[in-house]
């Protein structure tokens, strides 16, 4: 099963996996790496942040000075929030979008426009040269269309079902103009960091919750396993709820007793739905269990964040970086290898390189989250920072050097 087979909304309490063929399309004949969306928003989203990553540390170290469309460290938290996630979004929708609706895949040129539309976006924040507005304008765009074109295949298609996902997207798209217009009025951004964590946060949960028991299942079905996990039921419905409000009332209370408290829960019923998918079962294939890693961290961010609202546990921005660092790092890289290799007709199985991968990205977000605080950094505070960086960015460019030819080439089915 492929990522554009993926049921994302079946009813509650429902276990069935919707095995249906993806739609055929009339025949491809412009630049393979063009063909579909996750090729070409993959690569440059895995080359941008394993150079913008180390950037940002060596600015921290003071080594450097730039001068970017806002300070150092408000384009770091963008360019991580709006630059490099929002091509990954990209790449999974555009490629899951034409099998949820039967339509034709966006392809060739209007592609590369999207494409050229976020680069165009990540060097105008990075080198201002048309000025504030414009830049803003031009990286606000990128995502704003995105909404749109979701909402046109859903509405053309009718795939009401598929309305969240949209959701979603749609207020991505408004929390990043929100940072935009904060930043240039030189206003705290916190608002709309915060709103972004948490609808990364809900996407995580929505979407990686039903690919991380959609592909488990299917890896023990095909062993001829019995108790296959649940793909959705009334307790994942209930997980998410408790998700959104504890997000919801850290996002406009971030300080209050009741949003770590919902928070905390939150975690804790995260982890325990996870625990429902019996992810050890799938020890033998790095590519499946490196899900259930990836959601694991998002119910450690929950909790952690929670429990440092309240006074306990580790500091509040090493927590969000448990969301940041562990669970979007592990997540994206789990869907880029799997798409990448199911998508160019290749095995779905990790080799060496890709699990030299995974341990890397997940080496990035254990150093990261134990770094001592850098609002009073020490040589160690730079040492870790620093390690953790070049994990990261290890994991990011080895996905480049691996995969590129593989998104770069026609699929091996073709």
């Amino acid at each position: 099963m492929s990522i554009q087979q993926l049921p994302i909304m079946n009813q509650p309490g429902g276990t069935r996996i919707e095995e249906t063929d993806e739609p055929v399309f009339p025949r491809y004949t412009g630049p393979p790496f063009l063909s579909y969306g996750f090729r070409p928003f993959f690569l440059g989203a895995a080359m941008f942040v394993g150079l913008a990553v180390p950037m940002w540390v060596v600015l921290f170290a003071g080594r450097v000075q730039a001068d970017f469309l806002y300070p150092a460290r408000e384009w770091h938290v963008h360019e991580m929030l709006f630059g490099y996630l929002p091509a990954l979004i990209a790449g999974f929708l555009l490629t899951a979008l034409p099998n949820w609706t039967d339509r034709m895949p966006l392809r060739g040129g209007p592609l590369l426009g999207m494409f050229l539309l976020w680069l165009a976006g990540r060097l105008l924040v990075t080198v201002p040269l048309a000025g504030g507005p414009a830049a803003a304008i031009v990286d606000g765009a990128f995502l704003v269309i995105l909404a749109t074109y979701i909402w046109r295949e859903i509405a053309a298609a009718k795939a009401w079902d598929r309305a969240p996902v949209g959701i979603l997207v749609s207020l991505y798209a408004v929390t990043n103009i929100l940072f935009h217009l904060s930043a240039l009025r030189g206003a705290s951004t916190d608002f709309p960091e915060r709103l972004a964590l948490s609808v990364m946060t809900m996407m995580l949960t929505v979407i990686g919750g039903r690919l991380t028991p959609t592909f488990t299942r299917e890896f023990l079905a095909d062993r001829n396993q019995t108790q296959l996990p649940e793909v959705f039921s009334r307790m994942d419905g209930a997980a998410i709820g408790l998700v959104l409000v504890g997000v919801s009332s850290w996002t406009f209370q971030p300080d209050s007793i009741w949003a770590g408290i919902m928070l905390s829960v939150a975690g804790v019923a995260s982890v325990g739905r996870l625990l429902r998918w019996k992810g050890w079962r799938t020890w033998r294939e790095p590519l499946v269990l490196i899900l259930h890693v990836g959601y694991l961290w998002v119910g450690l961010y929950l909790l952690a964040l929670g429990t440092a609202i309240l006074g306990l546990g580790i500091p509040t921005g090493n927590a969000i970086h448990l969301l940041t660092t562990g669970a979007m790092g592990t997540m994206t890289l789990a869907v880029m290898t799997r798409a990448s290799l199911g998508h160019t007709g290749r095995p779905r199985h990790a080799d060496r390189l890709t699990v030299g991968i995974y341990i890397l990205i997940n080496i990035a977000a254990l150093l990261r989250i134990f770094t001592p605080s850098p609002d009073a950094p020490t040589t160690l505070t730079h040492g870790m920072l620093g390690l953790s960086a070049l994990c990261w960015s290890g994991a990011y460019l080895l996905f480049a050097v691996v995969y590129g030819p593989y998104l770069a080439r026609p699929s091996l089915d073709e």
